[in-house]
Formats: C-alpha cells, structure tokens, sequence
C-alpha cells in the first residue's frame, strides 16, 4: 500500500509539472475516456484555427458553447454524497453549460489542450478561491460566483456599461429556505456553512438591466447573461450565452423547455417578453488568463 501511495504521489506531481498547473483532487467524470477525449480534441482543434496568434479568452466563449449544442438538458450532474469536481459532457444544465464552455475558454486562450488544464479551469471557476472545499465552497449564487471570479480576475461585470441600468436590492436566503430541496443540507455542519455564506448577501445590491430595456443593450458574442428573478431569496433563475444573428443578441443555453442546449431563434429581447418571472439581466465578460 506505501510503495502505491508513493506512486500515486509521483505520478501526481509529474502531471502537475507537466501542465505547469496543480491537478484538482478528486475528480469525477460522467464517462471519463470519452470526456477527455472529446474535451482535449476541442481544445487541439480551437488552437491550431489560429496558432500564432494569443485570443482572449473572451472571443473563445461562444465558440466553446458551440461545441454543445444538441447537449441533453440534465439538472443535478453536480449533487453527490461527496463534494467532487464532477464533469458530465453528456448532459448539463445552464450552470454547468456556461461553466464548461468558459473553462475551455480559458483553456484554448491560455494555448493549452490538455483536459487536465480544463479541470484546472473548471475548478477555479466553480469554488470560492479557486479550490475545492466542500459543498458550501461551491459558488451557488451567480451574485457570489460574479463576485469571486471578479475578485479572482477572471470576470468582470459590464451591466453598468452596456445598458441603462438599475438597482435592485436582495438578501439571498433561497437555498436554506429550501433545505429539503438539496439533499447536502441534511448535513447540519452544511447547511450552516450555506447559511453563513448567505449571511454575506443580507440587503445584497445589484445592478441590472430591465427586460424592457434589453433591446437597447449593446451586448456582443461571447457575452454571458444572467436572468435577475423576481423571487424572494433568489438572484438569478438562469444564464446563459450571447450569440449575434443578424446583428441582434439570442441567447445560447441549457433549455429545460426544449431539452437540450440550444440557441433561441427569437432575439434575447423578444425571449425575456415571455419570461414572466424574469426582472432583466446582469452581463458579464471573461476578462483574464
């Protein structure tokens, strides 16, 4: 067992120095042979379009949620009896849609192709910090998950700049509100960690465009959107990403409605019309390496 843990370890490190990134621990694949396969084939294919040249990594997301399309509509990839960096190319929801084509995103910018550097990625983009750490680490609010990948510099938030905006103020309380509703929170340690971390949202402000001023936003491809919800306790009920048809912003996403990932053929501003419970929209760019 010693001369395995030594092995383990070797190999660990030898990875690590080798994508010039720490691997994250335990790790969780859906269908690991074909997801790291399918992940590094898009990564090779994205880089070696333009070789020479170093994209932002902005100008990668829309690409990388291309890459999707067709993708069943699956809720709960993330849940578990343990907290793991769990990856499901084979069925995603909104969140975890936006996550992976960000991930690559940061990827192909960073001229890398292994999965590994992918998961590198995913975990920064998905826990406070950057690491794993337990449930409560994971960035459930996207009020919380825009603050920290800010903070980070991976994200930045640009309502204020493509859009009349407004203010909305909110204590998100959603989670442990519906504790039975996430089977972690039994955990009593948990849904106090949860709690603790809603506590740093009390009369949260936010700053959002309207849905009725969403047609005169000046969005661009690649941009990720998130729609504010009217509901108490809750910041955001969806997101997704900008694609330009025509000049005009659709949104790309995970659609529960439509069961899979797709774009929608009417423009955002015409979608959010339907969207009874929908307040308007906060956008965001990726901003860093």
């Amino acid at each position: 067992m010693k001369r395995f843990l030594i092995l383990a370890a070797s190999l660990y490190l030898y990875i690590s120095s080798a994508t010039g990134q720490a691997m994250p621990a335990n790790i969780s694949f859906n269908n690991e042979a074909s997801d790291t396969a399918r992940l590094t084939g898009i990564l090779v294919e994205a880089i070696e379009k333009d070789p020479h040249s170093r994209r932002a990594p902005q100008s990668f997301v829309a690409e990388m949620g291309r890459q999707f399309l067709g993708t069943p509509y699956k809720s709960g990839t993330l849940e578990g009896e343990d907290e793991m960096l769990r990856i499901n190319l084979d069925g995603m929801d909104c969140t975890t849609f936006i996550e992976n084509a960000m991930a690559l995103a940061l990827t192909a910018g960073e001229k890398r192709s292994s999965w590994r550097d992918y998961a590198f990625n995913l975990e920064r983009l998905r826990y406070r910090g950057g690491k794993m750490n337990g449930y409560a680490s994971r960035l459930h609010y996207i009020s919380d998950w825009a603050l920290d990948n800010s903070t980070k510099g991976l994200l930045r938030e640009v309502t204020d700049f493509v859009g009349r905006s407004d203010r909305m103020v909110k204590s998100l309380d959603w989670i442990t509100s519906h504790r039975s509703d996430y089977p972690a929170l039994t955990d009593s340690a948990t849904f106090a960690a949860m709690k603790n971390v809603e506590s740093g949202y009390h009369g949260h402000r936010m700053i959002y465009i309207k849905s009725a001023n969403v047609g005169g936003a000046r969005l661009e491809e690649g941009d990720i959107v998130a729609l504010v919800s009217k509901k108490e306790g809750l910041d955001v009920s969806h997101v997704g990403i900008i694609t330009m048809i025509k000049g005009k912003a659709h949104l790309m996403h995970a659609s529960s409605a439509s069961g899979k990932v797709t774009v929608e053929a009417k423009p955002l501003a015409d979608y959010l019309r339907r969207q009874r419970d929908v307040a308007g929209i906060r956008v965001f760019r990726l901003s860093s390496y």
